[in-house]
């Protein structure tokens, strides 16, 4: 594909603004990753299957491998390079690392991006509802319980405002 078909684009990653060029074909994970720099969003099946690839997108949670970045342009992303602030780690980063919700790590981006939807949404969300949210996202070391209770913990900790601010 030549020059004249990429499209100049305009995305807002963690409140920081990126003007790219990009080939329309080139999924968001992989101008995120590639083109933004910000490393954290992981690519695991490229089909949607796992949720490594996790990031919010206008406040919801997506599938970047299944979006295209042109797709984005104009949109508020986070990612998990965006949840820590002034040095200080996110309350669910927190509570990942306190409960050993961490095995090889590699799911633990998509997740962590997956629980901030939820929570920013649903703080109050129940035990059942949050389990079937968080099975939407593998996790190949079978760190599941660890994961959920890290949740929890921080769901049963903190609100809403919490959630947003933290």
């Amino acid at each position: 594909m030549t020059d004249q078909n990429k499209k100049d684009i305009t995305l807002t990653i963690n409140g920081r603004d990126y003007d790219l060029t990009v080939d329309p074909r080139w999924t968001l994970a992989d101008v995120i990753r590639e083109h933004c720099h910000l490393t954290g969003t992981h690519i695991g099946c490229e089909h949607g299957v796992c949720g490594a690839c996790t990031v919010l997108l206008d406040g919801e949670p997506i599938r970047s491998c299944l979006m295209f970045g042109v797709q984005a342009d104009g949109k508020q992303i986070r990612t998990v390079e965006g949840l820590a602030k002034d040095g200080k780690f996110h309350p669910l980063q927190e509570a990942f690392m306190e409960t050993h919700a961490l095995q090889c790590g590699f799911c633990t981006p998509g997740f962590l991006m997956l629980a901030t939807g939820i929570l920013e949404k649903q703080p109050d969300i129940s035990d059942a509802e949050l389990e079937e949210l968080l099975s939407s996202n593998l996790c190949r070391c079978t760190g599941y319980i660890n994961i959920v209770k890290a949740v929890q913990t921080v769901r049963d900790k903190i609100g809403r405002d919490q959630m947003r601010t933290a």
